[in-house]
């Protein structure tokens, strides 16, 4: 049997403000255990991607596709994309090619710390993979804000069983 639900209606704040920061639409509407269970698990995947990948797995310029995932974290996703610009070398390197490879084979130290805070191969990658997931994740969180369902008999439950 299908239940009638009342219409959803549209809190654009609260979408607004979980794209700002995950979890943070749904305390503004009142669902605080949700939003703050929202808010550390987003928080767990982009700082194990960070440590797993390193300030590199966030790319705009590199890695376009997956930053535009990335990006659905907030304004978060942008800063480490700025630190990162300011941290590392931002654009590929073709090693037969361009003479940073001759400098960082003939022992340059200041290549090689340049170099060594580029992120590389399949860590860099999973990294990436923890915060595009984490962005996905936050558009179905930013929705479920937006658009938050009235459940009536679910809130009488609660008001007469406070355990």
């Amino acid at each position: 049997m299908a239940t009638e639900h009342p219409p959803r209606s549209m809190n654009l704040l609260a979408g607004v403000l979980a794209w700002f920061l995950p979890g943070l639409g749904h305390i503004a509407i009142g669902q605080r255990r949700r939003g703050m269970l929202v808010m550390s698990g987003a928080g767990v995947l982009i700082l194990c991607g960070l440590l797993i990948g390193g300030v590199d797995c966030v790319d705009r310029r590199n890695d376009r596709l997956w930053f535009m995932a990335q990006a659905l974290n907030g304004p978060v996703i942008f800063g480490i994309d700025l630190i990162r610009e300011n941290v590392t070398i931002s654009q590929k390197i073709d090693w037969a090619k361009d003479p940073i490879g001759d400098k960082f084979t003939a022992g340059d130290e200041e290549t090689r710390r340049a170099l060594r805070r580029i992120g590389i191969s399949h860590v860099n990658e999973i990294g990436t993979l923890f915060i595009a997931l984490c962005g996905l994740m936050n558009l179905a969180v930013v929705l479920d804000a937006a658009f938050p369902i009235q459940r009536p008999a679910m809130e009488r439950r609660r008001a007469e069983d406070p355990a």
